[in-house]
């Protein structure tokens, strides 16, 4: 933070002769949501949460120069729920804690081949499997961290980042493997080529991590990998999106645990005036090497990804296979709300290794937008085979920006 408290210092009297200049933004967002939850296996097996979030903050801009800080706030208005930290473990988790921080303070310098970004910031990489901003949750994550983006060429982007300190979903009152901030030696670096096939894009992931240890599995990795994300239009009003990727990963630092396990996807979608086809497989593989290891995503935004039940938050030590298969339809505009949708999809989860059918999982959604909120209606429902147990979620929410 002492970078961008410096450099935000250089801004302000960067010229007083220029401070005709500097424009002001204002940042306001708002969130509304209730969750419920039901899992068999605990004492209470219901909770329901009903929190609000706000954001507010402000962006002032002296020609190439951007600083930004915004602050948050969550409180939790019925708080029958295990946030993870606080209140009654009997009951099923909301990863939604009470929380009041600093969410951004950050200087940014962007010009036509570059753009330079100090302190606690967003990064979301590709499609956040392994680098993400957890926007989902309440309280989200950010980085204390330096990033340049470069535009060497054409068609061509180079992501660099090093953060020193990942500031977690749990808050304030974060502590033991799910702290408030974890430290350490991150290095992110993404190169991305535009293709006629689609963006190709190599990447290397360094997670230090080594004081954190979540069931068994220490968190430290570095990751290397490839992926291939494109569409292309197949007639008119019939399109068509693809996705490709393998990584490797092993461990790293002072991680205990000496490992490997490799990662796969590939998915397709349809979407044909408006009726939309999806089906993909991805892998999270089991380790080679030590036992209790699997490939681990621990910054990347997973609630994406296979179910938002949330029992695939950490990988199995056996790995997980996820086939999953979904569709949609989509209106621009119905009556006063715009871009309304209703998708569902279906998920089979098994082991990479041991031959183990964990569950199946589906997951449906409503949302359309009316002026500057959106509302959205989500429902999952996990049904256990050989891990965890059965259990439903479903959120109501409201997001309101300025």
């Amino acid at each position: 933070m002492k970078t961008f408290l410096a450099s935000a210092v250089a801004l302000a009297v960067a010229g007083p002769a220029c401070a005709q200049q500097i424009s002001l933004k204002s940042v306001a967002e708002a969130r509304l949501r209730y969750e419920h939850v039901r899992q068999d296996g605990l004492p209470d097996d219901d909770a329901s949460a009903l929190t609000a979030r706000l954001r507010a903050g402000v962006t002032a801009s002296n020609g190439p120069l951007t600083a930004t800080v915004v602050g948050q706030g969550t409180l939790a208005m019925v708080d029958d729920y295990y946030d993870g930290l606080n209140g009654a473990a009997t009951r099923p988790i909301v990863a939604d804690p009470q929380n009041v921080a600093l969410y951004l303070a950050q200087l940014q310098y962007k010009a036509k081949a570059v753009t330079l970004t100090a302190g606690r910031q967003r990064i979301a990489l590709d499609d956040e499997r392994f680098v993400g901003n957890v926007a989902f949750r309440d309280n989200a994550q950010t980085f204390d961290a330096v990033r340049a983006e470069l535009a060497p060429a054409r068609g061509v982007k180079l992501d660099v980042a090093y953060a020193w300190s990942v500031r977690t979903i749990w808050g304030i009152d974060g502590t033991g493997a799910r702290q408030q901030a974890v430290g350490g030696d991150n290095v992110f670096t993404n190169l991305s080529w535009a293709t006629p096939a689609g963006t190709l894009s190599g990447f290397a992931y360094l997670v230090d991590q080594d004081e954190t240890a979540v069931q068994g599995f220490r968190l430290s990795s570095q990751t290397y990998g490839v992926r291939l994300a494109g569409a292309r239009p197949l007639a008119r009003g019939v399109s068509l999106a693809w996705q490709l990727s393998y990584a490797k990963q092993s461990d790293y630092r002072r991680n205990p645990n000496d490992y490997s396990a490799d990662y796969w996807l590939a998915d397709a979608t349809i979407d044909v005036k408006g009726w939309k086809l999806n089906a993909g497989y991805e892998v999270l593989g089991a380790g080679r090497g030590a036992a209790l290891t699997s490939f681990q995503t621990p910054l990347g935004t997973n609630f994406k990804f296979q179910g938002w039940a949330d029992k695939f938050l950490i990988t199995p030590p056996n790995g997980v296979r996820d086939l999953y298969i979904g569709g949609g339809y989509g209106w621009k505009q119905l009556g006063p709300l715009s871009g309304v949708a209703l998708a569902t999809t279906w998920h089979r989860f098994d082991s990479d290794r041991l031959d183990q059918h964990y569950g199946e999982e589906w997951n449906l959604i409503a949302s359309a937008k009316a002026g500057k909120t959106a509302l959205s209606v989500r429902y999952a429902r996990y049904d256990a085979k050989a891990l965890a147990t059965d259990t439903e979620r479903l959120w109501l929410q409201l997001d309101w920006a300025y």
